[in-house]
């Protein structure tokens, strides 16, 4: 088991939970089946990672699949968050975090 990968999941999902964005029931299974990119037609960003991205990433882990090499999550967080009132900064590192893990490359933060 990549213990990065899953350390950042982990933070992924704590950072969710500290901005009360964690939902306690999924979302439909029509709003989870959009063929969008981050089911951005059915769901907000942070419902894609609680029940698309960590869910996926868990099951790759667990069954010792490969882990994806091309991710880049991060400009998507940076784009929703950033005119938000809550501070989304520990999500969006954890979020960066993960992209370096995965792709082996380092993330360009924004000023």
């Amino acid at each position: 088991m990549p213990a990065e990968p899953q350390k950042l999941l982990y933070a992924i999902e704590r950072e969710l939970k500290a901005l009360s964005w964690w939902e306690s029931a999924p979302p439909s299974a029509r709003a989870l089946a959009s063929t969008e990119p981050f089911c951005l037609d059915t769901l907000s960003f942070a419902q894609w990672l609680q029940f698309v991205l960590l869910p996926r990433m868990q099951a790759m882990i667990d069954a010792g699949a490969p882990l994806p090499n091309r991710i880049s999550l991060y400009p998507m967080a940076t784009e929703t968050f950033k005119s938000l009132p809550e501070d989304t900064g520990a999500l969006v590192e954890a979020i960066a975090r993960l992209d370096e893990a995965l792709s082996g490359q380092p993330v360009r933060r924004e000023a």
